[in-house]
């Protein structure tokens, strides 16, 4: 999980600044086909991992293989400043990379005894990961927007590490035995009301968080805070998010599912309405905490929520479900509208460029406004799962 994380950590939060005006200078289309890349290749990446990769790899050579391949493609961002081949190595990235995200996910709850008290820890390594892949490039960043491709040099050498060390796990053969039609039995669980009604809030919640991650770097730029320190700072967040891992179990043991997960879309209301009508540097910081805070009593709790409530048997691919649209659907939906509204609401004046950020963080706002209503009205699961019924 820390290695895992530390890959994606490394470029993700600063990779809009550096596509965009002073850094590589993409257009508002050409950066959508960039961003694109990762959640598109979520959607190829869930269906392959959990089931090719699963029935013909072991689990140890498919991530050493995964994150060689994709190491060279984040060294190749590294150098290059051409548009079409820049695109092309994210892909190439993207597609090797996302499958290891769902198996890894799979590999730790069957290792868990108890996932529901225990995964907040594993998946801590994660978040830990990502926080220490963002402290070296305090040293690699000036104010320079081209400075960023930094990022993709840390990323492609944590990559390498990765690679290695996934030749020392324990050999984990392939699963011959799966099941060609879990798909098709995993879907039918979105006609249960309540699991279709997370699925269309997590659909919400990470279309707003991903949004968050695209425009942050310029937000706190804007308002004063350095190039340089922008990823220790947004590693606030991942604090936040360890702290509330520690307890994560303790709180799902007493106040139940429904109680974390609206908390936890209610974190995000909090933090773009901050962002939106108090833009200083300690309102941002106060703000990242609470995403923190609120991400990890979401989206970790759904991924726990669905390995108890949904059938065993599909466990793995039903994980991959949500997964999808963690990955693959909200994100699609940011990286499409995202740059269209930052160009929307981006004048110059007097040669310099200037983002209404304000006016931006009102639309994942209310977007978020509306993910927490619906929880609250509309999500009422059964107190106890039944996921180990046979069908």
């Amino acid at each position: 999980m820390f290695l895992q994380f530390a890959v994606l950590g490394a470029w993700l939060p600063l990779v809009f600044g550096y596509l965009g005006a002073g850094g590589l200078n993409f257009s508002a289309t050409g950066q959508s086909i960039v961003l694109l890349a990762f959640p598109v290749t979520a959607i190829v990446a869930v269906f392959f991992g959990n089931k090719f990769a699963d029935r013909n790899f072991a689990a140890e050579k498919f991530l050493a293989f995964s994150h060689l391949i994709s190491a060279c493609a984040l060294l190749g961002m590294f150098f290059c400043t051409d548009q079409a081949l820049f695109t092309a190595l994210m892909w190439l990235h993207s597609l090797f990379y996302l499958p290891t995200i769902s198996i890894t996910n799979s590999i730790a709850f069957g290792a868990l005894a108890n996932a529901k008290k225990s995964f907040g820890i594993v998946r801590m390594g994660g978040t830990i990961g990502w926080i220490v892949a963002s402290w070296p490039l305090l040293f690699l960043l000036d104010n320079d927007p081209l400075t960023a491709r930094f990022t993709f040099l840390v990323a492609g050498v944590t990559s390498l590490i990765y690679a290695a060390y996934s030749l020392w796990l324990p050999h984990t053969p392939p699963n011959r035995d799966t099941q060609t039609v879990a798909w098709i039995e995993a879907a039918k669980s979105l006609s249960t009301p309540f699991v279709a009604v997370l699925w269309l809030a997590t659909m919400l919640d990470s279309t707003i968080h991903d949004t968050y991650f695209l425009w942050a770097d310029g937000y706190l730029n804007s308002i004063g805070i350095e190039q340089r320190w922008v990823m220790p700072v947004m590693s606030i967040g991942q604090v936040a998010e360890i702290a509330t891992m520690c307890v994560l179990g303790i709180f799902l043991t007493r106040f139940g599912w429904r109680t974390t997960l609206i908390i936890g879309g209610l974190g995000q209301v909090i933090k773009l309405g901050l962002f939106a009508w108090w833009p200083t540097p300690t309102a941002a910081m106060i703000g990242i905490f609470v995403h923190g805070l609120g991400h990890a009593f979401f989206f970790a709790t759904v991924f726990i929520f669905v390995d108890e409530f949904l059938p065993t048997e599909d466990r793995s691919t039903t994980q991959g479900l949500f997964t999808l649209m963690t990955l693959g659907g909200g994100p699609i939906i940011a990286r499409i509208v995202a740059p269209i509204l930052h160009e929307m609401y981006c004048v110059e004046i007097g040669g310099e460029r200037i983002v209404d950020f304000q006016q931006l963080w009102q639309f994942p706002f209310f977007i978020a406004v509306l993910a927490s209503t619906i929880m609250l009205l509309a999500f009422w699961p059964p107190a106890k799962a039944d996921c180990g019924k046979e069908r």
